[in-house]
C-alpha cells in the first residue's frame, strides 16, 4: 500500500491511496475514511487495523499529476542520519578528508528542513558547497525501545526516498557537528509516498540512482550498507525512545559531489528514485 500526503490548490492537505502503475498513477482521497483524518503519522500505530477500509475506500479520485504532493511526513518529532554507512561512499568521504568511522555515526536533521518531493531546494547565500546524497528513509511506525535487531521489522511502518542535501563545509569547517550543515531549511525533501513495508521484501536489495540534470551521479545498491536497516534501528534504540512518524535516513553511496568538488547550482535538477518506492526531483533555486 502506497499512502501520499497532497493538495489541490489552496487546499488542505489531505492523505490519498496511491494505484496504479508508473504512467497512469492514481490518487484517491482517503481522509474521510473514518479514523483516517489528514496525518499520516497520527494513523501509523493503527495502520494495520485501518488498511481494509483504506483499500477499500472509494472517495475522489485524481491523477497523481494533478495534484502536489508534500511530505507523507510533514511533522516527525525526530529526523535521524547515519554518517558514511556505504562502503564505497565511506572510502570517497575519507579522500576527502573525513576520517571513517569505527562505529555507527548518528546526526540530527532539524524537522524543520524537511519539504516536498517536488519542492524547490534553496542553494544558501553562506556557502557553495551544496551537495546531494539519495538515501532510504524508514518511517517509524510504533513507539519502540530496546528493540533487538531480528524484531526491528516489526516497528517499521514503511519506506521514503530522501536526498539528504549536505552543506559540506558547514559540516566540517563551521561546526564541529554534522548537524548545522544537515538541517538548512529545504534540504530535506522526502516522498513522493510512504510505500507500506510489507510491500518491501528486502530493504537491502534495492537499486537507488540520482541524477543531476540528467546525468548520473548515484547508481548502486542498498546491499552496500555497512550497518543494515535493522541494525541502526537496534543501536538507537538502546539511546532513545523512537516515536512513530520519526525518519531515519539509512546512508548514501558513493558518487557524492564533495570529492570532485561538483557541486549543486541554481537551475540544477536533482532526481533522486529508489526501486519500487518512486522518485522525487528538486529543482534547486538561489536564497531569496
Amino acid at each position: 500500500m502506497k499512502i501520499a500526503r497532497f493538495h489541490i490548490g489552496d487546499g488542505p492537505a489531505r492523505l490519498g491511496r496511491v494505484d496504479g502503475n508508473e504512467d497512469q498513477l492514481r490518487i484517491t482521497d482517503v481522509s474521510d475514511v473514518p479514523g483516517v483524518g489528514t496525518s499520516l503519522r497520527a494513523i501509523l500505530p493503527r495502520l494495520d487495523d485501518l488498511r481494509a477500509a483504506i483499500l477499500a475506500a472509494d472517495g475522489p479520485r485524481y491523477a497523481v499529476a494533478d495534484v502536489v504532493l508534500e511530505s507523507p511526513v510533514d511533522d516527525p518529532q525526530k529526523y535521524l542520519g547515519i554518517g558514511m554507512n556505504y562502503r564505497e561512499h565511506a572510502e570517497e568521504a575519507r579522500q576527502a578528508g573525513i576520517p571513517i568511522p569505527t562505529s555507527q555515526l548518528w546526526f540530527n536533521k532539524q524537522v524543520s528542513c524537511i519539504v516536498g518531493p517536488y519542492d524547490d531546494v534553496v542553494k544558501p547565500d553562506v556557502s557553495d558547497e551544496l551537495d546531494y546524497e539519495v538515501e532510504l528513509a524508514v518511517v517509524i511506525g510504533t513507539r519502540c525501545r530496546h528493540v533487538a535487531a531480528e524484531d526491528a521489522r516489526s516497528v517499521i511502518a514503511g519506506y521514503l526516498v530522501a536526498d539528504d542535501v549536505s552543506v559540506r563545509d558547514w559540516l566540517m569547517k563551521r561546526s564541529p557537528t554534522f548537524t548545522l550543515g544537515k538541517s538548512f531549511d529545504t534540504h530535506g525533501p522526502l516522498g513522493p509516498w510512504l510505500t507500506t513495508s510489507d510491500e518491501v521484501a528486502d530493504p537491502h536489495a534495492l537499486r537507488m540512482r540520482l541524477t543531476v540534470n540528467g546525468e548520473v551521479r548515484q547508481d548502486w545498491t542498498t546491499d552496500d550498507m555497512i550497518y543494515d536497516v535493522y541494525e541502526q534501528i537496534a543501536y538507537l534504540t538502546q539511546v532513545m525512545t523512537l516515536m512513530p512518524g520519526d525518519v531515519i535516513a539509512t546512508g548514501t553511496p558513493s558518487g557524492i559531489g564533495a570529492p570532485t568538488g561538483r557541486f549543486l547550482k541554481p537551475g540544477d535538477v536533482v532526481r533522486a528514485e529508489i526501486e519500487g518506492l518512486g522518485a522525487i526531483e528538486n529543482r534547486v533555486v538561489a536564497e531569496p
